[in-house]
């Protein structure tokens, strides 16, 4: 049996360290890994991030790096001194970009993993249109997929929806899944949502959970629903 803990990542997408630390301590041993993203990490800067890596937690810096090869390789460079355990680059950055990104974590390869991001859960078929990708969905999900893993990448950003398709490219490697709540809770703002249970039975390796969680009136309990319905 694997320790569901191992597969949970507590999205902390809040304002202020303050609020974070309130959610870290709200959770308490529900999880072990807590995601970093875009919000807190401009209103915090690194401080937070070397702050929950010193209280013994296990950062996913989602920042989604999508630039010039340089500036890239250079951003993750930055990131491996942090103690960061995954970070997030963009697969549509391409393959120099994504080879940059993974040489800039060097020896660290197997203490820090570096995943990338195909298809945004907030988008579907209509979104991809609109900014001129006329492929399938699923079909982009698995290029782009197919593209971060030859570049070198450790692992995938994809909705689980796409889980069981991106696991024939392999078994050896990581699948995080955004986009999970609970059966019957409500989807937010996320387009392809999938409950704890269907994206590890699709292939997931780690589920991404934020506001069933965050905004919950007790995390701790929430957090424990959650990891029970992983294991179902």
């Amino acid at each position: 049996m694997f320790d569901p803990r191992e597969r949970l990542i507590v999205a902390l997408d809040v304002g202020s360290a303050s609020a974070a630390e309130k959610i870290v301590a709200a959770v308490g041993d529900g999880a072990l890994t807590y995601k970093v993203g875009l919000q807190l990490y401009t209103a915090e800067g690194p401080r937070i991030v070397k702050d929950l890596v010193a209280a013994g937690r296990r950062v996913f810096l989602d920042l989604k790096y999508h630039d010039i090869p340089n500036t890239v390789g250079a951003a993750v460079a930055e990131a491996r001194e942090l103690g960061v355990s995954m970070l997030t680059v963009h697969a549509g950055g391409g393959t120099k970009m994504l080879r940059a990104a993974c040489d800039a974590i060097g020896e660290l390869r197997n203490q820090i993993k570096v995943l990338g991001v195909t298809v945004l859960t907030s988008m579907d078929e209509l979104d991809l249109q609109e900014v001129g990708v006329d492929t399938p969905l699923p079909d982009q999900v698995f290029r782009l997929g197919a593209l971060a893993l030859a570049a070198g990448c450790q692992g995938i950003v994809a909705s689980a929806r796409e889980a069981s398709k991106l696991r024939e490219l392999g078994e050896q490697f990581l699948i995080v899944t955004p986009g999970v709540r609970r059966a019957h809770g409500e989807p937010g703002d996320q387009a392809r949502v999938v409950t704890p249970a269907e994206a590890i039975r699709a292939g997931a390796t780690h589920i991404v959970v934020g506001r069933p969680i965050t905004a919950a009136s007790n995390p701790a309990a929430e957090s424990k629903i959650i990891l029970a319905e992983m294991s179902v």
